[in-house]
C-alpha cells in the first residue's frame, strides 16, 4: 500500500490552508484542525468553557443534526488520503465522520461554499477516541475545498489532507515563476533520506522559521551523498536557483549540484558548488534545454531550508 501520508498536506495552515466556516466551535476553535504538528494536551487545564483541547470541539447537540467544518485547501489538488485525528478526545469524540470535497473557482464566501456541489470522498465511517484514522481517496479529480462532517458532535484534533498540488497556473501566463514550489504544482518524487524531516519542506511556501521546517538527512557513513528529485510545475527552463541553508549552522551540506531531467536525458544546470551554513544562496543558471524534473544533490549530507527554481514554462 502506498504511504499517502508522505505526500504534502494540502490543507496545512503553513501551506495557506484556512478553516473558513464551521457549524459550531463552542469548546475549541476550528482553526486548530489544520495547525502544524501533533496535538498537545495538558490535563486539568480549564478555561471558562471547560478543559482546554488542541483541536476543534463542538457543544453537545440536543437536537437532530450533525456538525461540520469547511477547509479551503492552501494547495488545491488531487487528494490521495485523509487523516482524521481524535488525539486526546476520549469521552467526547464523535462516533462517526465523513469528508466531502468540492472545486470552486475564485474566492468564494462561506455561504457560496455551502451551496457548492460537494462530492463524498470519505463515506460516513466509525471513529475511535485518541486515534489517527487514515482513509485513502481514489480518483484524479481536483479539489479546492473539503468539508469535515462529524456525527453528531464532539471533538476532532487534526484534519490532514494529503495529495498532489494541482494549481491554476494561468495567472502566470507570460511571467516567470518558481517552478519547484508546492503551491505551483511542484512535488518531491524521490529522496535518498528523510531521517529528520520531510523533503517536501524545501519547496513549501514561505521561509523556514527553524531547522525542523527544512529537510535534514542522517549522517552518512558510506562515502556517498544525499539527493532529492523535484517534479517541476511544468516543463520549463530554470534561470535562477535559490539554495537556502538558513537555520542549518553545523549541519549544512558542503556543496550542491543541480541536474535537469527530461525523460532519460540529463541536463547539467549547476556544477558542484560550495555552500555556506545559515545562508541563502542565489545562482544564475546558463541557457539550457527544457526539463521537467530537477535533481538536487547535496554533498555529502545535511540539510536545506528551501530550494527555489525560478524560470519559465514552455
Amino acid at each position: 500500500m502506498r504511504d499517502v501520508t508522505r505526500l504534502p498536506d494540502l490543507a496545512l495552515r503553513r501551506h495557506g490552508g484556512s478553516v473558513v466556516a464551521a457549524s459550531d466551535e463552542s469548546f475549541a476553535g476550528k482553526e486548530n484542525l489544520i495547525r502544524p504538528g501533533k496535538p498537545g494536551f495538558q490535563a486539568a487545564t480549564f478555561d471558562g468553557k471547560g478543559q482546554v483541547y488542541d483541536g476543534w470541539e463542538t457543544r453537545r447537540r440536543r437536537e437532530p443534526g450533525h456538525d461540520w467544518a469547511i477547509v479551503r485547501l492552501g494547495l488545491p489538488g488531487v487528494i490521495r488520503g485523509v487523516v482524521v485525528d481524535t488525539a486526546w478526545f476520549t469521552g467526547n469524540y464523535p462516533p462517526h465522520a465523513a469528508v466531502e470535497a468540492a472545486e470552486v473557482a475564485g474566492h468564494p464566501s462561506a455561504a457560496e461554499l455551502e451551496r457548492a456541489p460537494w462530492v463524498t470522498i470519505v463515506p460516513r465511517s466509525p471513529l475511535q477516541g485518541d486515534s489517527e484514522h487514515l482513509f485513502e481517496v481514489p480518483g484524479e479529480r481536483r479539489h479546492t475545498h473539503v468539508r469535515l462532517v462529524m456525527y453528531p458532535d464532539g471533538g476532532i484534533a487534526r484534519l490532514r489532507v494529503h495529495g498532489e498540488p494541482r494549481p491554476d497556473l494561468s495567472v502566470w501566463d507570460g511571467l516567470g515563476l518558481d517552478l519547484a514550489a508546492l503551491e505551483n504544482g511542484g512535488l518531491v518524487t524521490a529522496c535518498s533520506d528523510a531521517f529528520y524531516s520531510s523533503p517536501h519542506n524545501v519547496i513549501a511556501p514561505g521561509l523556514a522559521r527553524n531547522q525542523a521546517e527544512g529537510w535534514e538527512t542522517a549522517r552518512r557513513r558510506d562515502g556517498g551523498n544525499d539527493w532529492l528529485v523535484v517534479r517541476l510545475a511544468g516543463r520549463g527552463r530554470v534561470s535562477l536557483a535559490e539554495i537556502d541553508t538558513t537555520n542549518l549552522i553545523f549541519n549544512a551540506p558542503a556543496a550542491v549540484t543541480l541536474t535537469g531531467l527530461d525523460g532519460d536525458r540529463e541536463v547539467p544546470l549547476l556544477p558542484r558548488t560550495p555552500l555556506r551554513p545559515d545562508t541563502p544562496h542565489r545562482f544564475r543558471l546558463g541557457p539550457h534545454d527544457p526539463v521537467d524534473h530537477v535533481r538536487v544533490d547535496i554533498h555529502p549530507d545535511g540539510g536545506l531550508a528551501r530550494v527555489r527554481l525560478w524560470g519559465h514554462l514552455v
